[in-house]
Order: C-alpha cells, then structure tokens, then sequence
C-alpha cells in the first residue's frame, strides 16, 4: 500500500476540511448564544424569571440570529476563498518569485512536480534567516511552496529537494487544504475572542448591577473560543508528518538528505507568523505546554522513523558543498519506500510505521 496518495488519508482530510468548514458558522451562535445568557443574567436582557425560561430565551435569540451568522460565515468563506493566499503572505512576509529569480529553488520544484505527473505550484520565498518552509492553497493552480532564505542559504541541492518534496506531499494528499482552512479559521477565532475579551473588559462599567456576571460569562466564551481555536489546528493529525516525510523519500529515493535537512533545520525553524499558521511550517520550535500542544513531532522521531523504515543514515559532512550519497539500494518498487528496505538495513521489528 503507497505511503503517498492513499486514497482513505485523502478522505480523512477532505472529510477534516468539511467538519471545520460546517463548525465555523456553528461556533458563531455558540457564542451569541453564551453572550445573550450573560446579557439576560447580567440584567442587561430582560429575564424570564426562571432558570429554563432564560435559556429558552437565549436559544429563541440564537435561532432569530442563525441567519446573520450564516451569512457572515459565506462571507468570511468567499474572503478566505478567494484571499487566502494574499492572507498568508501579509502574515509570513512571504513574496512571490519567478524562476529568473531563484533558478534553482524553480528547478528542482518543477522536476519534482514532471515526476508526479502535477501542475508546478508557484514558489514564495520569506527574507529571514529562519530555515522553514510550508505548502498553501486550497485547489490546483492556487497551490503555492514557500521556502525562507535561511533554508536556501544553509541547505545544499539534496536537502532543499528533499524538502521541496515533503511539501508537495503535503499538496498531494490535500493536507494543505486542511492548514489553510484550519489557520485562516483558528486565525479569525482568536481575533473573535481578543475582541471580545477587550469589548467586555473597557465596558459594561457603572451600568446595571449584575453586569458582572455578563462579563464572566463573556470572558468564559472568549476562553472557550480560544481553546478551540488551538483544538482546530490540532484537529490537523501530527501524523501528516510522517507521511510527508515518506513522500519525501518516495519522491526523491534519498532519505539521507531528508535526515540532514532536518537535523540543519531543527532548532533554527523560528518564523514570524501567527500562532494559528504554525501548524503548516516543516518544523516548528515550540512545543506548547509540555508538549501537549504541539503541532509536530519531535525532530528525532521523524529521523528516527527514517532510519528505521527507509532505511536512512545520518550522513556526517560539515562542509555544505557535499552532496549526500544517494544509496541506490533505496529503490521504490512501487510499494512505497517504507514496504521494502535496503538490502543492508537491520531486520524490521515487523511494528508498523507511524503512518500506518
């Protein structure tokens, strides 16, 4: 079974795209629906006297309002839709480049997407010293690779195709769909929240009593909003990860320079960018509270994975104009580079690879 093109992962994603697509307008009466019990509790509503009464009240406003909510919900998707790159760029600096420009970053992307039978994405490019890079879009021919100059700079012609190719995977197999629409709406979810946390925080001061409990009530939703917003670009599987890395391999057969890429990257992967864009970088630094939080696996797991399930080593050579070895024993027989391995690598445990 390919570990690249799999036609269920593909459905995952498509089906994670849907789910976020349906929960954002969702999410929008949640909160109209908590900031009206706040208002009717806080004595700015008027009360129905009871407990149940109030919250039939609220649900009556929500369902008076779904049409709003709705409309605003179309809105933000044709913005998204239409702006989501240009959204992108102005939060990551990112800038668009010909292949006059960067001839080489051009090459290697256009011979890896002839090998794949695929439409070249256009190539963006950040001016940082940060080594990352992400894939974006959300359909053919809007599909963009965004690589920073740092990773330019300190990857030699191996290591740059190997993570060119990790982020064709991502395009592939519709993980970028999903990033795209999981940031842009973590990104609005949180401004939502920010918004409201300071409209609630600077008013509502000297007016009637009980308004405190407005503000709880308020505060309370803009703290819920903003842990979904984090659980939104959870919803996106660190295992996808993986499997760009094996995509990587299945692309290029030279898993020793995807090794080395992410051994240079490791540690100085910091980009400027919105924390609900993070979860689209190959690496990204910071791991959140005691990693619960993270957006990707360790650096170690995924040199780790290629070692042991395509058969990658870790290639000394402290001088960047060395070009890895390419081992010809790492050959795809069309099964994917982790169904068979080199005919020198250690017996497998028979365990699954974590994208498996």
């Amino acid at each position: 079974m390919q570990a690249v093109g799999l036609q269920t992962y593909i459905w995952n994603n498509n089906l994670r795209s849907a789910f976020l697509l349906a929960g954002f307008p969702v999410l929008l009466l949640g909160i109209v629906f908590a900031l009206t019990v706040g208002m009717i509790w806080g004595g700015l509503l008027p009360s129905a006297g009871t407990w149940a009464g109030d919250i039939a009240y609220a649900a009556e406003l929500m369902a008076v309002s779904a049409p709003v909510a709705i409309a605003v919900a179309l809105v933000w998707f044709a913005i998204a839709y239409v702006f989501n790159q240009s959204i992108i760029d102005l939060a990551t600096g990112a800038r668009r480049v010909e292949p006059a420009e960067e001839p080489d970053l051009s090459k290697l992307l256009e011979n890896l997407c002839i090998s794949r039978g695929m439409k070249t994405p256009s190539a963006r490019v950040i001016e940082t010293d940060g080594m990352n890079a992400f894939a974006s879009g959300v359909h053919e021919g809007r599909f963009s690779v965004t690589v920073t100059r740092g990773l330019l700079q300190n990857l030699d012609p191996d290591e740059l195709e190997a993570v060119l190719a990790h982020e064709l995977t991502h395009i592939i197999n519709r993980d970028v769909r999903t990033m795209v629409i999981a940031s842009i709406f973590a990104g609005i979810i949180t401004l939502i929240c920010q918004i409201l946390f300071r409209s609630v925080f600077w008013s509502g001061r000297g007016r009637a009593r009980g308004t405190w409990v407005f503000w709880l009530v308020a505060m309370a939703a803009a703290a819920i909003g903003s842990l979904l917003a984090v659980v939104i670009r959870m919803a996106i599987s660190r295992t996808r990860e993986y499997v760009a890395d094996a995509g990587s391999v299945e692309l290029t057969k030279n898993p020793d320079a995807m090794i080395s890429a992410l051994r240079k990257v490791a540690g100085h992967a910091h980009l400027d960018a919105p924390q609900s864009m993070r979860a689209m970088f190959l690496e990204e630094d910071d791991d959140g509270v005691f990693g619960l939080f993270a957006t990707h696996p360790p650096v170690e797991k995924r040199i780790a994975a290629l070692e042991h399930y395509a058969g990658g080593r870790i290639v000394e050579h402290p001088d960047p104009a060395v070009i890895l070895d390419r081992p010809s024993q790492i050959v795809s027989s069309g099964k994917g580079p982790w169904a068979t391995a080199p005919a020198d690598a250690p017996a497998s445990s028979g365990k699954a690879g974590p994208w498996g």
